[in-house]
Parts: structure tokens; sequence; C-alpha cells
């Protein structure tokens, strides 16, 4: 059975090392997992004045995170958190109260970085909110991808067989979790 994956990067720099890392999960994935990024940048800032009536940019991207069957959180750290514009696309996709677009799919967390530490903490408290909105997560392998001059060129071609071999791993992983996790859903349903 094949899976629809939406992925979210949190950098939303052009040029960001998590862009690159994500065009190179989208080269890698196994052919049981579709993987389509769903653009989190024109997104305005989530207020609940919109509550009653959605903006056009906050109805297509809950239908987006709607129409997928799991999720990857591609995010790199900022002061040691998420990236605000990836808070303001899971406020958008988790409100108003009862239409948590994020509630029952599985999600895995990764991210790059050019220090040692890399996106540990943001990827923390990451999983701090998607327990919130009720998004089951892949707990292992962890996977903090530490950057360096051509590891990943724009293009999401890896320069390492080790790091190719560990994100084809990571992916295959991600792959069983989601068949465990929508599996249990089905035969709870």
């Amino acid at each position: 059975m094949s899976y629809k994956v939406g992925v979210f990067v949190g950098s939303l720099a052009s040029d960001s090392i998590n862009r690159k890392l994500a065009r190179a999960l989208l080269k890698l994935a196994p052919s049981e997992l579709s993987l389509i990024e769903i653009p989190i940048g024109k997104l305005p800032l989530y207020s609940r004045d919109y509550d009653s009536d959605y903006p056009p940019e906050g109805r297509a991207f809950k239908n987006a995170v709607a129409a997928v069957d799991a999720l990857i959180f591609i995010t790199p750290e900022y002061n040691r958190s998420i990236p605000g514009a990836l808070k303001n696309a899971i406020d958008w996709g988790s409100r108003p109260w009862g239409t948590n677009s994020f509630a029952k799919k599985p999600s895995a967390v990764i991210g790059a970085s050019t220090g040692q530490v890399g996106t540990a903490v943001a990827q923390q408290h990451l999983r701090s909110i998607l327990s919130f909105v009720n998004s089951p997560e892949m707990a292992q392998p962890e996977a903090y991808v530490r950057f360096t001059q051509g590891l990943i060129d724009d293009d999401g071609n890896v320069a390492t067989e080790k790091t190719t071999d560990f994100l084809r791993n990571w992916l295959q992983e991600f792959h069983i979790f989601v068949v465990q996790v929508v599996g249990a859903q089905r035969i709870t349903l």
C-alpha cells in the first residue's frame, strides 16, 4: 500500500540546508511513501479572529494536511525552539477547536544544522507540540543531520554513502511506523 506524506520545511530561506535535506528525502523515499511538500510560507499570522471565516490560504493549508496520510517535519533550531513559521502553520492546521487536521496523523521529525547539537532542542519542543495536537510521533530513530559543505546539493543529491544509507533507513523506519499507526487506526474504526 502507498501512503501520501506531507512534508513541512521549517525554514523559509531558499538556500536552507533543511530545504536541501527535504529534497534528499524526496529522492530517497521508498516507493511506498509519496512525499509532497506542503508550503507554509504564505500563511498569514494565525489569529482566532479567523476561526469563523478562514482565509483561502488557511483553508488550502488545512485541506492539504487533510489530504495526506502522514507527516514529516524538517526543522532547523531557532533560539532553542522551532521557527515561527512552522509554529504558525501548526496553529493554522490545528484550529479552530474541533477541526484539528493533525489529529491521528503519524509524524516524524528530522532536521539539519551545521553545529554539533543540531536541531535537538527544536525537535524536542516540536515533539511536545505534536503530542498536544494528537499526532502520533515516531520516537526512534532520531535524526539530527550534521550538515557540512557539499553534503547535500541544491538538487537533493547526497554526497556520502553513510548519510544516504542513514536517510534511507530513517525513511524505511518511518514507513513501518506509518503502516503500524494507520493499521491500528483502521482496526479501531
